[in-house]
């Protein structure tokens, strides 16, 4: 009898999984109609170029920062888009801050697009053409700040000058707000948002770099999908000091402290910390798992069940969606002796951690004092700031950018996901609460890793795109 329970139990539990299965189906938003946006992509690119070929390179030694570059670039601005300098009083705010406020019809409903201008430093040997020539070489438009993000700027402008030369006039105040100092995690957006408060500015939307449009990031689905940051992972760095007794290499002794370094950063990455279905997966899932084989929508149709699996799988899925998934490790820096011939009394490593929701920097650096279990290991908090909240996935602010994504990148299936790097967008936190991370490009596996890398480019259809993407989004706001 209780044979027979059990066995019916399972067949319901079976028939219940298989039914959500097959209900889970793709909701199709009823966006506003497709409304042809024309581009010169050959001459936009040309206009860009102009921007890529300033080296606006910042340094966390500002001794090393060319300000004559960002005050060159400063100028490019003011002579290729006198409308909006005209029309939208621009602003320089601290030392690296540009903001332009377009006044719309109401300030009910203000939003800010942001981007920045500085970009990384480039080993100039490592690069095919070199990095600020600012030329196209088969349809891609070479150049540091291609894709991180003064296509971005570039996008903005564009779009803005045009509409201000047709008399447009959007429905709600507009900030283009622009940092030259992102990269360093700098000040520029902090006294941007400094200036609204003293203003008595609220944005009610914020848009700023993070998700683009891609393939193949996501478990049996062919579709392109456009992903939208709704949240950011927060960012802690961690000093590992290991302490020993140093000496003569002549006579060494065991275990050195390089080594009981060496072993706590073993420890570390054998041991991940858990994975979580977070907020961001969740949506995600809703979102894009209804275009997966049936056999991963029984799975993604009942996280209640398979959750548990997903989590202990996170890292075969991929190394993006297990960063969406969980905190993660990652060891860059590296110190011993000053000297070969001398064993050290101390041993560091650097580690950077990328924090979910679901953890906080306390609990992480209890996590990684568990997982060295050393008392001549030292874990101490460098810096830190804990994962943004999440912002609405459904709503007016949703589905304005997700129209104007689903209209520029026809095809494609817009979703929520977690950015797993920082932004200067962050500073918007518990200030404004709709802030989505997107920018306006469709980027492989390949071009997403050009980003801070060697050889950034960017195709030229991009560049057009990301003109249209923009015009829609602002006559929507």
């Amino acid at each position: 009898m209780i044979g027979w329970i059990i066995l019916a139990a399972v067949a319901a539990l079976i028939a219940v999984l298989l039914i959500r299965a097959a209900m889970f189906k793709p909701v199709k938003p009823n966006y506003p109609a497709h409304e042809e946006i024309a581009v010169d992509k050959d001459a936009a690119a040309q206009r860009f170029a102009q921007m890529v070929r300033i080296p606006t390179v910042s340094n966390e030694d500002e001794s090393l920062v060319d300000e004559a570059q960002f005050e060159k670039f400063r100028q490019l601005l003011t002579k290729m888009y006198p409308n909006v300098h005209q029309k939208c009083m621009p602003q320089y705010i601290g030392t690296k801050g540009i903001l332009f406020s377009w006044k719309g019809k109401s300030s009910a409903e203000s939003s800010v697009l942001m981007a920045h201008f500085d970009v990384v430093p480039v080993e100039e040997a490592e690069w095919k053409h070199p990095p600020f020539c600012g030329e196209i070489f088969d349809g891609e438009l070479w150049g540091r700040g291609t894709l991180d993000t003064k296509i971005t700027i570039f996008g903005t402008l564009e779009t803005a000058e045009k509409l201000i030369a047709d008399g447009f006039v959007p429905e709600n105040d507009i900030y283009m707000a622009f940092g030259g100092d992102e990269e360093v995690a700098g000040h520029g957006a902090i006294d941007i948002v400094d200036y609204f408060k003293k203003n008595g500015i609220t944005p009610a939307l914020v848009i700023d770099e993070g998700g683009a449009v891609v393939q193949g990031v996501f478990p049996g689905v062919k579709e392109p999908m456009a992903v939208v940051g709704i949240g950011e992972k927060g960012m802690m760095n961690v000093s590992i000091t290991a302490k020993g007794e140093g000496g003569h290499a002549s006579h060494p002794v065991l275990p050195s402290t390089v080594g009981t370094m060496c072993r706590a950063v073993v420890n570390c990455e054998a041991h991940p910390m858990p994975a979580h279905i977070t907020l961001a997966f969740r949506e995600m899932t809703k979102a894009v798992g209804p275009y997966s084989s049936f056999g991963l929508k029984v799975v993604f149709a009942n996280l209640w069940c398979f959750g548990g699996l997903l989590c202990t799988l996170a890292n075969k899925l991929g190394s993006e969606m297990n960063a969406m998934l969980r905190t993660t490790f990652a060891f860059t820096q590296a110190k011993g002796s000053l000297q070969n011939n001398v064993m050290a009394n101390e041993a560091t490593a650097g580690l950077n951690v990328r924090m979910v929701n679901n953890d906080t920097a306390e609990s992480t650096r209890q996590y990684i004092e568990k997982c060295i279990d050393n008392k001549n290991v030292d874990v101490k908090i460098v810096m830190s700031r804990e994962a943004s909240p999440y912002s609405a996935t459904q709503g007016e602010h949703w589905d304005k950018l997700s129209a104007a994504i689903a209209n520029t990148w026809q095809g494609c299936i817009v979703s929520p996901y977690l950015m797993i790097a920082c932004s200067d967008s962050r500073n918007y936190n518990g200030f404004c609460k709709d802030i989505y991370k997107f920018s306006a490009m469709a980027l492989t596996a390949e071009q997403r890793g050009l980003i801070h890398n060697s050889n950034e480019r960017i195709p030229v259809t991009e560049i057009a795109k990301t003109i249209e993407f923009y015009t829609r989004l602002v006559k929507s706001l």
